[in-house]
């Protein structure tokens, strides 16, 4: 149980600390001021929650690791994060899809886990699911704006729901990770969260006009390390090569 409650909290704090990472890229570069500060902001917000959970998978996991060991002294191979948020930014439209593909699966999961019966794990999903909701509610707006804009800024946000959709099958695929911690009453089965992640995406993109692709191959391998794209190996030399120059430096 110790083994697979660690492989959980690493999960979700791997998801936050990786997309948390691919937001902070658009610091100084986002196409307006007031977006450049709200991309910042997430981005945060999700690092924050990414030392929460990664603060606790060192204490179950008994092995002397703090949060900054995990986050930054793993290497790609022992990230349990979705292949979602690896992906990189490309254009604003393609890194608001992603991320709102993302959002309104992790708010389902946070307010599930906020009744756990491990007391840990139900005070950060409290703590994170006012931040959760408003994530989910800016992307669905920023989708429904840009889906519904111009002819170019449709274009793009199609494309990119394209390109993004076979990841998101991922986020709902049950393991024996999964199914201990489902039976412990610790997290719920990826897959109950199905229904209503996809009746809340499909509201959202009828009111965008863009057109959900059809259910068919999946990517997998993040969430159990077996396979990630090249691109989070990239993203890693660039956010732990301090670390890795300075090993244990300290301000």
């Amino acid at each position: 149980m110790s083994t697979a409650r660690v492989t959980f909290l690493l999960r979700m704090g791997d998801n936050a600390l990786v997309l948390g990472h691919r937001l902070s890229e658009w610091c100084g570069t986002a196409p307006a001021l007031e977006e450049d500060i709200a991309l910042a902001n997430t981005a945060l917000d999700l690092i924050g929650q990414a030392r929460m959970w990664l603060a606790r998978a060192g204490v179950v996991e008994g092995a002397d690791r703090s949060e900054d060991d995990l986050a930054m002294l793993r290497d790609a191979w022992d990230f349990r994060n979705l292949l979602l948020v690896e992906q990189p930014n490309h254009d604003f439209g393609h890194t608001i899809m992603r991320s709102f593909l993302f959002d309104h699966w992790h708010l389902a999961q946070l307010r599930a886990l906020a009744g756990s019966r491990d007391a840990a794990v139900a005070a950060i999903a409290a703590k994170a699911v006012k931040e959760g909701a408003y994530h989910a509610e800016r992307t669905a707006g920023l989708v429904v704006g840009l889906g519904d804009g111009t002819e170019e800024s449709r274009a793009r946000m199609q494309a990119a729901l394209d390109r993004l959709w076979p990841f998101t099958g991922e986020m709902f695929a049950d393991d024996e990770v999964d199914a201990a911690m489902a039976e412990a009453g610790i997290a719920p089965l990826p897959s109950s969260l199905r229904a209503g992640w996809d009746a809340a995406i499909g509201d959202v993109l009828a009111d965008a006009t863009l057109t959900r692709p059809e259910d068919g191959f999946a990517h997998a391998g993040g969430r159990t390390g077996a396979r990630h794209s090249e691109h989070l190996g990239h993203m890693l030399t660039q956010m732990q090569w301090l670390q890795r120059a300075y090993p244990g430096a300290s301000w």
